[in-house]
């Protein structure tokens, strides 16, 4: 019968769907009720061992690959990036109108195992209380593989594209550096009116010509992106309008010189509270990240610009002159809230007053 096992040697029997191959990764948990082909092919979620705590899944299949625009109408991203899925409950038969394929055959696609029939309650109150660990899934003991912390790899480096790419949009030419970028954030900005360059993660943009930054969410340790930083130091020296997003805050964060830390068991799904610092507005965002900001040791020149109302943990930053700021959640969220979507239309403003 296949498991799941924890490093602390906690063993939960299951149920096999999808790929049926040992894999070892960092075990977590997402809270969303809905959005599961959005949320594998994140590519934040590299090298993990996904939990889904809603109770049903599979129930409405897996959309087919529509390209719009360049990129995947219903994904976002053009593969399945999770290590691995444990669900309490797999639906075997699905429904809707858009659905090519079940669930587990998707995953049979892209060698990605599933475990069902798990406490997945008792499985997220062991990581809450324990922290994120490593785990893996095995389907025979005497096939087990043993444990992978994905954090001390470059994941960075494996999502990121290896070649430059244009999308044609508007007469404002955005660079998105690509740390793991979610298609939903460049549909944002297409939409807006940008001409999107999206380049890889180590890429040096700033000997480039462009109107605003973007620097993309992505997966794992930022202290990897030695290189990201490297050129984001130089380009807060300059005055064209930066936005960070998830990954892209914390690096922000690291190249004004403030420091990260890795969260017990991180935020992941679609229902987390942030406060607009000094508001009383809070937004409903979608979140997916295992490491943040540390605001105590943002310089003189930064604030943070969101808290997290569950813990109080940074969610974002600005600089206090300079056209420069950050979100530690997802506003271009798909699936999930568009409450923060405002947002992309403040930095395009910027973006704009900073050509004339």
């Amino acid at each position: 019968m296949p498991q799941l096992i924890l490093d602390d040697g906690t063993r939960f029997t299951g149920q096999a769907f999808g790929a049926q191959k040992a894999v070892a990764g960092e075990v977590v948990f997402n809270t969303a009720m809905t959005g599961y082909p959005e949320s594998l092919t994140d590519p934040s979620y590299k090298g993990q061992i996904l939990v889904l705590t809603y109770p049903l899944i599979g129930n409405y299949g897996v959309p087919g690959r529509v390209i719009k625009e360049q990129l995947s109408e219903f994904f976002e991203s053009d593969k399945v990036h999770i290590t691995g899925l444990v669900v309490a409950s797999y639906s075997t038969e699905y429904s809707h109108w858009n659905a090519l394929e079940s669930l587990s055959d998707w995953l049979k696609e892209y060698d990605v195992p599933g475990i069902c029939g798990i406490d997945t309650r008792a499985l997220t109150k062991l990581l809450r209380e324990r922290g994120t660990m490593p785990g893996k899934i095995v389907q025979h003991e005497e096939n087990e593989t043993g444990f992978y912390d994905p954090n001390t790899d470059n994941l960075v480096a494996q999502v990121s594209l290896k070649e430059k790419k244009i999308y044609a949009g508007g007469d404002v030419s955005i660079m998105v550096v690509d740390c793991g970028v979610k298609n939903n954030i460049i549909r944002c900005l297409l939409k807006l009116g940008a001409t999107v360059i999206r380049v890889p993660w180590d890429y040096d943009f700033t000997g480039d010509e462009y109107d605003g930054l973007v620097i993309s969410n992505g997966p794992g340790d930022p202290k990897q992106c030695v290189k990201t930083i490297e050129h984001l130091e130089k380009a807060i020296r300059q005055d064209r309008p930066i936005f960070g997003i998830c990954l892209g805050n914390q690096l922000l964060s690291l190249a004004g010189g403030a420091t990260t830390y890795k969260l017990k068991y991180g935020h992941r799904g679609y229902n987390q509270p942030v406060l607009r610092v000094g508001t009383n507005h809070a937004y409903i965002t979608s979140q997916n990240h295992g490491f943040a900001v540390d605001d105590k040791t943002l310089g003189p020149d930064w604030e943070p610009l969101f808290i997290n109302l569950n813990d109080h943990t940074n969610e974002g930053i600005r600089h206090k002159t300079m056209p420069f700021f950050s979100t530690q959640f997802h506003p271009e969220a798909s699936g999930g809230p568009t409450d923060t979507r405002f947002l992309f239309d403040d930095f395009m403003n910027m973006v704009k007053q900073s050509k004339t």
